[in-house]
């Protein structure tokens, strides 16, 4: 009785943690956010495979395999991005598939390929963090309330 009404209120506390934190975010952390939702339902997807539990499993690969087409992919400016959006594109298609391959042949070596490749392209994209290029000591603008003025004085 106390036990799901326990797993209930985690799970309550945890979406709101996750919505606040999507509110917030900046569209660079929104991807890496999208990384990490993508590498933990397959993380889930394979110890609900160890257990036996298929319709679990088959939740968790579905919920990856969204992440990645609908959050991911989707997020690719293929324009903007040149060759490297479009290879993404064509990696993010080949993840999808092989997903879709080791949830219906159970093949858990398809799945830890596509948690890998996720981690690496995360492990990447952090390194390229917008804020980590920003200069370290912000420009003085002339404006600056800081700043002294020079006052000018005119006599009339």
């Amino acid at each position: 009785m106390f036990g799901s009404s326990k797993s209930y209120g985690a799970s309550a506390y945890t979406k709101i943690g996750v919505e606040t934190g999507v509110i917030a975010a900046s569209p660079h952390k929104l991807i890496v956010m999208l990384f990490d939702g993508a590498i933990t339902a397959i993380g889930n997807a394979l110890q609900q495979m160890q257990k036996g539990e298929i319709a679990a499993k088959g939740k968790s690969i579905s919920h990856a395999i969204s992440i990645i087409d609908n959050g991911l992919r989707a997020s690719l400016d293929k324009r903007v991005g040149g060759e490297i959006a479009l290879n993404l594109d064509a990696l993010y298609e080949y993840m999808s598939r092989q997903l879709l391959l080791g949830n219906l042949n159970k093949d858990e070596e398809k799945l830890l390929e596509v948690q890998t490749l996720l981690r690496d392209l995360k492990q990447t994209w952090e390194t390229i963090e917008p804020a980590a290029q920003a200069p370290t000591q912000p420009a003085i603008s002339e404006h600056d309330p800081l700043q002294p003025r020079q006052v000018h004085v005119f006599e009339a």
